[in-house]
């Protein structure tokens, strides 16, 4: 289990301690929604959390192998709604993996990053796209 301690600094602002690390972040609500948009927004970290775990799983399966994927890039696209409730309407992720990996690594490196525990647990609630360069 890890404890992430969030405390609400007005003006739509947070901040958050990783407890572990004690590292900290802050996040402001986008220029959209009523805040000044000069952090990341809630619904932009769980943009990057997908992001960032496609490409820390692949990590750790090509570390695994003894591969190389230093380099390699994640892009992501955050699309709300336009009407009704807000919330998230779309992630879209573009992977491009170093040119010197061959199909079957890529194969297999697509199918880990496919899997990651983000991605999983978003699904059937966030609809994604993930595109393969």
């Amino acid at each position: 289990m890890t404890t992430i301690a969030c405390r609400y600094d007005g003006d739509l602002r947070c901040h958050a301690v990783h407890g572990p690390s004690q590292s900290s972040l802050e996040t402001d609500a986008p220029s959209d929604n009523q805040g000044q948009g000069e952090r990341f927004s809630p619904t932009d970290l769980v943009a990057t959390a997908l992001s960032t775990c496609i490409l820390t799983i692949m990590g750790i399966t090509a570390d695994r192998h003894g591969w190389r994927i230093d380099g390699t890039t994640a892009r992501v696209e955050k699309t709300m709604t336009g009407s009704g409730v807000r919330r998230i309407a779309l992630l879209e992720v573009w992977v491009t993996l170093p040119e010197h990996l061959g199909a079957d690594q890529r194969r297999l490196l697509q199918r880990s990053g496919e899997g990651c525990p983000v991605k999983r647990s978003l699904e059937g609630a966030v609809p994604m796209q993930i595109h393969w360069f």
